[in-house]
């Protein structure tokens, strides 16, 4: 992964942060899987996670009954957790001086903020309940509009202007093809930007080869695809018809 994509990649993470300790000094209600998770998920798991093998003192951070064994639910100053992060006893402190890992002074506050907001706990993103869509929403926009309208309320964000059509264009072909549009798709749509016209471009990119290659991209990037060696020689290997066939697969 390049500097560049990474440095846009943790963006979020140092928006939330700035949001979070924004100027009013009101601390934002906190969510576990959001904001506490990912810190125990880098920092305790390797020893206190769902591997028993490697699990030491029988705890478990990714389990809510173990771990709230140490923590007092609204009380931060006395939970023996927090005191194992802040501690300047080596023999106590976590994680360990060996395992390399350490939380930062604002991961260790956020710890504290949840446990003092009533630590509640979370699951999987993917298994929540959706909520559900008000009586207010508009119907001639999409669902998910609703949802992003009101996190940009909470924040005080309003949203950018809707894009110039070219700009939609060229989004559209390389989200879903991976290349850019023609000369001729951007023009056509440019000169007829109606919601007619927008759903007949995205059928054109979805029945093309492009999408089956574009969407393939990421499962064989996963698998560490190859058509050759790449080391040793870097003799040829018979995988392409693996890769036609999840291409083809897309397509169908």
């Amino acid at each position: 992964m390049s500097p560049f994509f990474r440095h846009f990649q943790s963006f979020p993470a140092l928006l939330s942060l700035f949001l979070w300790f924004a100027d009013d000094g009101i601390a934002r209600e906190i969510d576990f899987t959001r904001d506490v998770r990912p810190i125990f998920s880098e920092n305790c798991f390797h020893c206190h996670g769902f591997d028993a093998k490697a699990r030491k003192a029988g705890l478990r951070m990714d389990d809510e009954v173990s771990a709230k064994e140490f923590i007092i639910e609204g009380k931060s100053a006395q939970s023996e957790l927090v005191y194992r992060l802040i501690t300047d006893d080596p023999d106590d402190l976590m994680p360990p001086a060996n395992s390399h890992r350490t939380l930062t002074p604002e991961q260790i506050q956020l710890v504290k903020d949840w446990i003092d907001q009533g630590a509640e706990w979370g699951g999987h993103w993917a298994f929540e309940r959706v909520p559900e869509i008000g009586k207010d929403f508009n119907p001639t926009t999409h669902p998910i509009d609703q949802f992003v309208k009101k996190k940009l309320e909470e924040e005080g964000l309003t949203p950018t202007p809707r894009a110039a059509p070219h700009t939609l264009v060229r989004r559209a072909a390389l989200d879903l093809t991976g290349l850019a549009p023609t000369p001729e798709q951007v023009s056509s749509f440019s000169a007829d930007p109606s919601q007619e016209s927008w759903e007949k471009l995205i059928d054109e990119f979805l029945s093309s080869d492009g999408f089956g290659v574009r969407m393939a991209w990421d499962w064989l990037e996963v698998s560490r695809y190859a058509d050759t060696n790449g080391y040793q020689g870097d003799r040829e290997r018979t995988m392409w018809p693996w890769r036609d066939w999840v291409v083809r697969a897309f397509n169908e």
